[in-house]
């Protein structure tokens, strides 16, 4: 186990990948599904604005902006979690252990984000999603934070270079 300092400073680069990767899956699929990629990413906004900001389709600073920065901030708080438990020798780990602890980091933000926490502090993005694409969301998210682990195992054994 990490101690908070090493954890936060981890949350910062691994919690930015994941928030980045699983951002990018939010506009694909918004896309995909509504033909408005930034609606799912006005979901989290609605920690401000209500729940009526997560069905939002259009771009905007009010909506868009503020969810991307609320979502960055959830990432790197599940970020710093996930460094805090796991993120201790994880050069020494394979990709596939990083991946597996990424994915129940992943499981556990859904759980908490869908189950226990009240709507209007929930991300939002079943708004304008299907079960399918968030589903590919949070797998994105675990993805992101496994990167770090694994960009990190690459770099510890390269030798400097002269």
């Amino acid at each position: 186990m990490n101690n908070w300092k090493t954890a936060a400073r981890q949350a910062l680069i691994s919690g930015t990948s994941a928030s980045l990767l699983s951002a990018l899956v939010l506009a694909l699929r918004g896309k995909a599904e509504n033909d408005a990629p930034a609606g799912p990413l006005n979901g989290p906004s609605q920690w401000l604005f209500g729940r009526q900001a997560a069905y939002q389709r259009s771009p905007s600073v009010r909506y868009t902006l503020t969810g991307f920065l609320i979502h960055q901030l959830t990432a790197t708080g599940w970020a710093l979690l996930h460094e805090r438990l796991f993120g201790r020798d994880k050069a020494l780990q394979t990709p596939a252990q990083r991946l597996g602890s990424a994915a129940a980091t992943a499981v556990v933000a859904n759980i908490v984000d869908y189950k226990l926490t009240p709507k209007r502090l929930q991300p939002g993005f079943e708004a304008q999603l299907s079960k399918k694409s968030l589903v590919a969301v949070y797998a994105a998210f675990a993805i992101g934070l496994a990167v770090y682990g694994m960009t990190e195992r690459s770099r510890q054994k390269t030798p400097p270079t002269p």
